[in-house]
């Protein structure tokens, strides 16, 4: 068989429009990986600032700035027991550069609630979770109590005359209800919109008593301005090793909080791992674990995949809290 020129040229041009179909199906892949991040960073905390999120988010964001090489951008969204700014999220543009920090009301809201602008799993991309949170009982120096047995007892020579205050729908709030109910005491939870609101209150001696994150707790313990009479864990933390834990009085106590990451459904992979990474590399910068760990919140770090398990099975968990202790949203 004779090749000549022209037979030659035909193959060629043949094969024109396999190399441009390959070259058009490979575009997409490749701009959206290049295309993170193309802009300032923004990260939604859906609570007022002085509490653990905005506490945590702050801490990091210099360390992003460095990780992603674009500004960092903290915005407080609060209400809504969180839901205000975590919808605004859920609607926000998949393309990575919005996101929320979530903690365990994510999880608590569809039971406690009765309506939810959002599913909690399929409106989200899950991109890690961060932490592990510490939450203390606290009381205002003012209070003539030291540990978890004499403040039962106190509130139980005063029913009714204690308050306390927490953000509500939060397992801050919840975990007053349980400690009521455990406990068999009568005290007034009151809900805030955020935490440090609370925590303002508490320190001004407007409030007795609140649950909180160590996190953001801390400071005003170490100053003597709030005194830590019981961890809310089984056991003892390692953060504050001389403070009972409040399982070891009542057994079972445990409501123990966590720190996640979420953006918009449908961020692409290759995004959400380089958002990950970037969130894990900052969480594992040395003076970032070693000061959370001061503060009680154990970094985490996991991976897309395992958040995804561990938040549908923190929805059933909260969901049995919230049945059993017969709260409501107050």
């Amino acid at each position: 068989m004779t090749i000549t020129f022209r037979t030659v040229l035909a193959r060629r041009l043949a094969l024109v429009p396999c190399v441009s179909l390959a070259a058009m199906l490979a575009a997409p892949h490749a701009a959206t990986a290049q295309a993170f991040p193309s802009k300032p960073v923004r990260i939604v905390v859906p609570a007022a600032p002085g509490g653990g999120t905005d506490i945590l988010a702050r801490l990091l964001a210099p360390e992003l700035n460095k990780q992603f090489g674009q500004q960092i951008v903290i915005e407080n969204r609060a209400g809504g027991a969180t839901m205000i700014g975590t919808e605004f999220v859920a609607r926000s543009a998949p393309d990575g550069h919005t996101m929320v920090i979530a903690t365990t009301p994510h999880a608590i809201n569809p039971t406690l609630y009765k309506k939810v602008p959002f599913d909690p799993v399929k409106d989200f991309t899950m991109i890690s979770q961060l932490g592990l949170t510490t939450t203390v009982l606290v009381v205002h120096p003012s209070l003539p109590v030291r540990n978890v047995g004499e403040f039962i007892a106190l509130a139980k020579s005063r029913p009714g005359q204690l308050t306390a205050g927490t953000a509500a729908g939060n397992s801050a709030y919840l975990a007053v209800e349980m400690l009521k109910t455990m406990a068999k005491i009568d005290a007034l939870n009151i809900p805030y919109k955020g935490a440090g609101q609370a925590l303002s209150d508490l320190v001004a001696g407007h409030i007795q008593f609140q649950v909180n994150t160590l996190l953001a707790a801390k400071p005003f313990i170490e100053a003597g301005r709030l005194r830590a009479i019981g961890v809310c864990s089984a056991t003892r933390s390692a953060a504050l090793p001389g403070v009972q834990a409040i399982g070891e009085t009542l057994a079972g106590f445990n409501t123990s909080g966590w720190y996640a990451l979420l953006g918009p459904a449908n961020i692409p992979r290759e995004t959400t791992l380089r958002i990950h990474d970037g969130f894990a590399k900052a969480l594992r910068a040395p003076e970032i674990t070693n000061r959370l760990a001061q503060q009680g919140v154990e970094v985490v770090a996991g991976t897309p995949d395992e958040l995804a398990k561990i938040m549908s099975l923190e929805i059933r968990k909260w969901g049995d809290v919230v049945r059993s202790s017969g709260a409501t949203p107050g």
